[in-house]
């Protein structure tokens, strides 16, 4: 072999050397036999770089080998990664690429989220994006409504002070100061009261303990009550009570009625006429001996006749001599 065709084969290895090298140093291995090229299109890529790692399911398929912008007019600013697969891993072409934070570090990877329904996905076939929030964009979506409610708060805070220091004058700031002084005096006040109240709860615990005591005698003996109560025949007691009244409201009638001694002589007048009048008998009898004793006790050696019984003289209170 001549010395030139060698130094031609060596040159041709030197170059395919460098070739491949040089892709491998892109991603690309370009002797796998099912190396595949898709393109994902995204608004942001959230700090992705080439060379990123691909995955699908967590193992490594690929890597991001080309990330430009897009040259279409009506999609100026949108981004397209070329990723590299060298899986023969099959999904359809409705799987999604998420850009998604590998660590808390930083670094964007991008996983490959498969999908088995529709046609597959071939090389060269655009792939849906999506892109993951961190926990740094997360907290400062949930953060960015509160800090806006804050501002707002603020400056209606804001606000009313300054309203309320333009309100106020002098004499009413001290005004207020002297309601606030006051107010303390209050709580003071207050304060002490309670500590009053606290020695005196504390000094009649022994009242109260005993009060306690005594309660807890009465209800023990008040239910021992009730429990004799129970016990006895109170029905039987009550229909008597009841047949008692019964018979006296019986009687009662017959007394209204007139009948029965104490009924004629409630309902009679004869009886109380005759009453009267032996009243009155025996009131002319007891002033007639009164007045003439001797017509009762008469006693003489003589023989002397007694005085007789003059109702005239008796009714005028003199003495029949």
């Amino acid at each position: 072999m001549s010395r030139e065709l060698k130094t031609g084969f060596i040159a041709v290895i030197i170059i395919a050397l460098f070739i491949w090298g040089f892709n491998f140093l892109k991603g690309e291995n370009v002797f796998a036999p099912s190396v595949r090229h898709f393109y994902v299109e995204y608004n942001n890529i959230q700090g992705l770089k080439k060379s990123s790692v691909v995955t699908i399911n967590g193992l490594q398929v690929g890597k991001v080998v080309d990330i430009k912008f897009n040259q279409t007019p009506e999609k100026r600013g949108k981004l397209i990664v070329e990723i590299l697969i060298d899986n023969d891993f099959e999904f359809s072409k409705t799987s999604i690429a998420k850009i998604y934070s590998a660590s808390l570090m930083g670094g964007q990877s991008l996983a490959i989220i498969p999908s088995y329904e529709g046609g597959l996905a071939i090389s060269g076939d655009y792939l849906k994006g999506e892109v993951e929030s961190d926990i740094f964009s997360a907290v400062g979506e949930k953060l960015n409504p509160l800090q806006a409610k804050l501002e707002s708060v603020i400056v209606s805070a804001d606000s009313l002070l300054l309203g309320l220091n333009q309100t106020l004058t002098i004499d009413s700031r001290k005004s207020l100061n002297r309601s606030i002084r006051g107010l303390e005096s209050t709580i003071n006040g207050i304060g002490k009261t309670l500590t009053s109240v606290n020695h005196l709860l504390d000094s009649s615990k022994v009242d109260l303990r005993n009060t306690f005591d005594k309660t807890d005698v009465i209800l023990e003996n008040f239910a021992q009550l009730s429990d004799t109560l129970v016990n006895s025949n109170i029905g039987l007691t009550i229909k008597k009570a009841q047949a008692s009244l019964d018979y006296i409201n019986q009687l009662m009638e017959g007394v209204q009625k007139g009948e029965g001694s104490l009924g004629k002589f409630i309902k009679d007048d004869s009886m109380y006429n005759n009453l009267n009048n032996m009243s009155k008998e025996l009131e002319e009898l007891v002033r007639e001996m009164k007045l003439n004793p001797k017509r009762f006790v008469h006693f003489s050696l003589f023989g002397k006749k007694a005085v007789r019984y003059d109702p005239k003289k008796s009714k005028n209170n003199e003495t029949n001599n």
